[in-house]
């Protein structure tokens, strides 16, 4: 019976832990045999009957088929340590059902032909030395007349989400940041996708595209979506998995509502740019410097062979993106800006791009990553410093290039220090 796994919801658990719950009572299950997998879903305290369901409400097994009738006991610790070694050991170790009952405030019923679970409430466990070793406060049985099993319970903790990694990962600071992304496309989705995960607290979506099919091959958003904006459908497709972040979507396009995204701004922290084509970026770049935020722009070039991630910082000493790039010009390093009009993207008609989704993705991923870890940089916390403003990844073997785009190898990473003094002709770095 160990290889079944009885899922045992928080809000259900409560009922059996309050002080007036008594010492025993009843339950029901709802059952996925495909998947030998239970649900407790009803329990009885006293009289009254209270019904349990998993979050979410449209998790397939609460409308699973009926998986029985069971009980309920508080018992004492020492039960729970037999538990824990039978369910270690193997289904195929039990102890007697008299020894078992003999630890129960009530006599159990015949299990008959077919047996019973019965769920184990053992509060002693909650406290020091139990609440730091293996026994459980919960724990479940099936009872036969040949014996007594244990069954592998999976409990819903008292908090689901970021708050988990509270001791781990500087979650607070995260969920106070916003992160303006401009372009959900195939590196845009995997980078909303990891700020999500990263914990960030709200993320202003900013795309006018709709999801078509050409896009499936490469974008994270599944074909159910497709006709729907991107960012509505990423706000949907992310709601469940990633609750802590709040996502608002806006079918602006950056070049032609730049006045709207001004307005944005103000309530920004970090702006990330993943948009296709050489006219956002440096809209993005021009924006976020008059702003005064830091931005990080996110592509591809030499036909999906080399990803490039820029960090632009609103700095004194820190150009944007066209001194940046004219000032690998003046190194004798060529302008790879213009390798970006490729033909496809917004307002253009399609044209696929020879770079694979998982390329993108990581272009992606890497592009959370910097943003997310400029965000903590800027709120104190060192360790996420990084080592430069721009960094190149060799998707793929290509030779020929120069400076930081001379990689050579799939594989190979560069960081460069990328920071250039704004030109004194820059429209966008000199003072207004």
């Amino acid at each position: 019976m160990t290889s079944t796994v009885l899922l045992l919801p928080r809000n259900g658990l409560r009922r059996l832990m309050a002080p007036n719950a008594g010492t025993s009572g009843a339950i029901k299950f709802k059952r996925s045999s495909t998947d030998d997998l239970m649900l407790l879903s009803y329990v009885k305290i006293g009289e009254a009957g209270y019904q349990v369901t998993l979050a979410p409400k449209t998790h397939r097994i609460n409308q699973g088929e009926a998986g029985g009738d069971g009980l309920w006991f508080q018992v004492p610790v020492e039960l729970h340590g037999w538990w824990y070694e039978l369910v270690r050991r193997g289904d195929q170790f039990g102890v007697p059902r008299d020894e078992f009952a003999k630890r129960l405030p009530k006599p159990l019923p015949d299990p008959g032909t077919l047996g019973y679970v019965v769920l184990t409430y053992a509060p002693g466990a909650e406290f020091p030395p139990y609440d730091v070793t293996p026994i459980p406060t919960f724990a479940a049985w099936w009872v036969t007349r040949n014996g007594v099993f244990g069954v592998s319970v999976a409990v819903e903790p008292e908090e689901v989400g970021m708050g988990q990694l509270a001791a781990h990962w500087p979650i607070d600071d995260l969920a106070k940041t916003t992160v303006m992304v401009v372009g959900v496309g195939s590196i845009g989705g995997a980078a909303v996708t990891a700020l999500a995960g990263y914990g960030v607290g709200r993320l202003l979506l900013v795309d006018p595209d709709r999801l078509m099919w050409h896009n499936l091959i490469r974008h994270v958003l599944p074909d159910r979506y497709v006709g729907h904006f991107k960012v509505d459908a990423l706000r949907e497709h992310l709601a469940d998995q990633r609750s802590d972040t709040r996502i608002v979507p806006y079918r602006y396009d950056i070049v032609d509502d730049a006045h709207e995204i001004r307005g944005l701004l103000s309530t920004t922290n970090i702006v990330l740019c993943c948009a296709d084509g050489v006219a956002p970026r440096r809209t993005v770049s021009h924006l976020a410097r008059r702003a005064g935020k830091p931005a990080v722009l996110a592509c591809v070039l030499a036909d999906g062979g080399i990803g490039e991630i820029i960090r632009l910082r609103p700095f004194p000493d820190h150009g944007c993106l066209l001194c940046r790039r004219q000032a690998l010009i003046d190194d004798g390093t060529f302008d790879p800006e213009p390798a970006l009009e490729a033909g496809y993207g917004a307002g253009t008609l399609h044209q696929p791009m020879t770079a694979v989704g998982s390329d993108l993705a990581l272009v992606g991923d890497l592009a959370a990553k910097i943003t997310a870890a400029t965000a903590l940089e800027t709120a104190g916390h060192y360790a996420h410093r990084l080592p430069g403003e721009q960094l190149t990844i060799a998707l793929q073997a290509h030779r020929g290039w120069t400076g930081p785009f001379d990689l050579g190898f799939t594989g190979n990473a560069r960081w460069e220090p990328a920071i250039a003094p704004p030109r004194d002709d820059c429209p966008t770095c000199r003072k207004p």
